[in-house]
């Protein structure tokens, strides 16, 4: 039998490739490839044009975490927000996807496995109502009053809230981005990547624009027919998320849930107590924790100024364990004021010391 030779055509010799035909002959050319030469010319075009040639800048609404991050959350990252039960991550991850659209033409989507739309719509009256008036502003409960009414004879949303103190003024303030904002009931059982994915196209094709991400929670969203134990699942949603933020050049912000054996009182918590923590480190580009203060200050804070419990408990420290495009390590504080479903968006930061782990001080 004679041996075989391959021959190489004379362009492949010369490096010229005939017009219509890519590098690999039959093979498609890949239009995730681009040479330096390429990227020079978009970005030229883009300055041509007026554009930024940079990343863009998604600002989360927390003044003091705009600042940290150098002016907020940025296209193409992934960014995961983790703490305790009950420490008001949605109500944090709400509060920048409500400052997404309500400042220009963004849109977004929140993928929410925990909660229907209904209950959205009251957290964000909430959320605007607590813009304009503050402490002073409608609290939750009072919302929910009000839309258990019945026989009021009101015709609109605002008629309902008209006897409230700025409800009305908070239900026109969401009317202003309501068509950008998208709610997704999601389902455990059949919200996966590719719905993500999917919803998040037709959002771009629909409105010209890719739309900020929001999940709630990343730990939720199954992998259809895999059969992988919870740490390879929650490593290949994070892998998708990531492709999903870097393919649509926007931010996806998911919430991630801790491990059950980390959820112990007066323990800070960090990345690694996450469920699936290796790959949540690994992938993510911001890694942001929320703690409870009383939870996490030094002991010393307490025993000489007993005054102080009370007060570190209206507060919740707010970590910024990585961030791969600039600093990290830094220690930031909120007030909550969740009897209106919202914090204060001005932070500052901490200047007690933390530690990670105490004896409680009651």
């Amino acid at each position: 039998m004679t041996a075989m030779t391959a021959t190489v055509s004379a362009p492949e010799l010369s490096g010229e490739v005939p017009e219509g035909q890519s590098v690999t002959g039959d093979l498609p050319a890949d239009p995730r490839l681009k040479s330096m030469a390429t990227v020079l010319a978009d970005t030229t075009a883009k300055i041509k044009e007026g554009r930024s040639a940079g990343a863009r800048v998604w600002p989360t609404g927390f003044d003091a975490l705009d600042t940290s991050l150098g002016g907020g959350l940025r296209s193409g990252e992934l960014v995961l927000l983790g703490g305790p039960q009950g420490l008001g991550k949605t109500t944090m991850a709400l509060q920048m996807l409500r400052r997404a659209v309500s400042s220009g033409t963004r849109s977004a989507v929140f993928f929410s496995f925990e909660h229907d739309a209904h209950a959205v719509l009251e957290r964000l009256i909430g959320i605007e109502a607590g813009e304009r008036d503050g402490q002073d502003a409608l609290s939750l409960n009072t919302i929910r009053q009000v839309f258990e009414s019945r026989h009021t004879r009101a015709s609109s949303l605002e008629e309902q809230f008209a006897s409230t103190r700025g409800g009305p003024e908070a239900v026109r303030g969401i009317a202003r981005y309501a068509d950008r904002l998208h709610i997704h009931a999601s389902s455990g059982m059949h919200t996966g990547i590719e719905q993500i994915r999917a919803a998040v196209e037709a959002i771009r094709v629909e409105s010209g624009q890719a739309p900020f991400v929001l999940v709630d929670y990343l730990q939720k969203v199954p992998v259809p027919g895999s059969g992988l134990a919870e740490e390879e699942r929650i490593t290949h949603v994070v892998e998708q998320l990531k492709d999903i933020a870097l393919t649509y050049e926007v931010p996806v912000l998911a919430i991630a849930a801790a491990d059950k054996g980390s959820l112990v009182g007066g323990k800070r918590m960090r990345v690694h107590d996450l469920r699936g923590s290796s790959a949540l480190a690994y992938e993510a580009d911001v890694v942001l924790i929320l703690n409870d203060k009383y939870d996490v200050v030094a002991r010393h804070h307490l025993v000489y100024h007993l005054d102080n419990a009370e007060r570190f408990r209206q507060w919740a420290v707010l970590t910024i364990e990585k961030n791969r495009g600039g600093v990290d390590k830094v220690e930031l504080e909120f007030q909550k004021r969740f009897e209106q479903g919202r914090f204060e968006r001005e932070g500052r930061v901490v200047q007690e010391q933390l530690i990670e782990e105490r004896i409680f001080v009651d």
